[in-house]
């Protein structure tokens, strides 16, 4: 019976734990803001990216916004903000605030979303700082009070995603109390084993099938965002650079799974020889 229990335990908290990584995971790094941003913020220095960043920015501005008089002045401004948009003073802080803006959007409750952010997808780009930079460097340099709009919005997917992307942000907090339910579990099962070696022979082998089955369902989830088009050139950079990024930071998570149930494996074939020895 104790054995039955403890096998038991073991497939509970391996199956929990099958859910609760990636759970913890997607929380951590897409529905927490500040984790979003340490996600994405590197594809901001994406070349491509930023070329095509960098003429949204200049054609958001629009010359309806200025004065004729003075298009032959703002004309290299904005030629040189198309080709150099990283090179602005203020870029970070403005591609930071970018993310946030489009974490907020969303992320958010729709009830809470501001005037023209209805439709919102998946996920949004509001590149409207990159363009308050480019208006920034025009108002600076002509004298004019020229500022960019409040919004300027990529969708990124589609509008049905999000109904998921609210399921995501309901249920991935949830993993940190499964991940727990998953350790009481491994611990049950040591308490009821007779020869605890198996114990750890079982979670350390379950943690390597687990990291296979996280590396494949990853693979497999990266090529249906991939084969989601959006129809715009910004939005299929972004999401090209943020699967590769998602894929990298998740396969530690992988790595590291896999790296502890092998220890695990060894250490508990090594107990089993060590005591079958002493027992000799």
């Amino acid at each position: 019976m104790r054995t039955f229990v403890s096998a038991l335990a073991v497939l509970i908290g391996l199956f929990m734990a099958a859910v609760a990584v990636p759970a913890m995971w997607v929380d951590r790094n897409i529905v927490q803001e500040d984790g979003f941003v340490a996600l994405t913020g590197p594809l901001g220095q994406d070349p491509a990216f930023q070329q095509r960043l960098a003429s949204t920015a200049v054609g958001s501005l629009g010359s309806d916004r200025m004065p004729a008089a003075v298009t032959d002045l703002v004309r290299p401004i904005l030629d040189r903000a198309a080709t150099s948009l990283s090179s602005l003073p203020g870029y970070p802080q403005a591609w930071t605030e970018t993310l946030r803006k489009s974490h907020r959007l969303s992320f958010a409750d729709p009830s809470t979303l501001p005037p023209g952010a209805d439709g919102v997808s998946a996920l949004t780009l509001d590149v409207a700082p990159l363009v308050g930079l480019v208006a920034k460097q025009v108002a600076d340099a002509t004298s004019l009070p020229l500022r960019g709009p409040d919004q300027v919005l990529i969708n990124i997917g589609q509008a049905n995603h999000r109904q998921l992307v609210e399921q995501v942000s309901a249920l991935a907090p949830m993993g940190y109390a499964v991940g727990v339910g998953a350790l009481v579990a491994f611990a049950l099962a040591f308490v009821a084993a007779r020869r605890r070696w198996t114990v750890l022979v079982g979670i350390g082998a379950g943690a390597l099938v687990l990291a296979g089955g996280w590396k494949l369902a990853t693979d497999a989830a990266g090529g249906v965002v991939a084969r989601t088009r959006s129809g715009n050139q910004v939005a299929e950079l972004f999401k090209r650079e943020f699967v590769a990024a998602a894929s990298a930071s998740y396969g530690q998570w992988v790595l590291a799974a896999a790296v502890v149930g092998a220890l695990l494996l060894v250490l508990g074939l090594v107990l089993r020889t060590v005591g079958g020895r002493r027992r000799a």
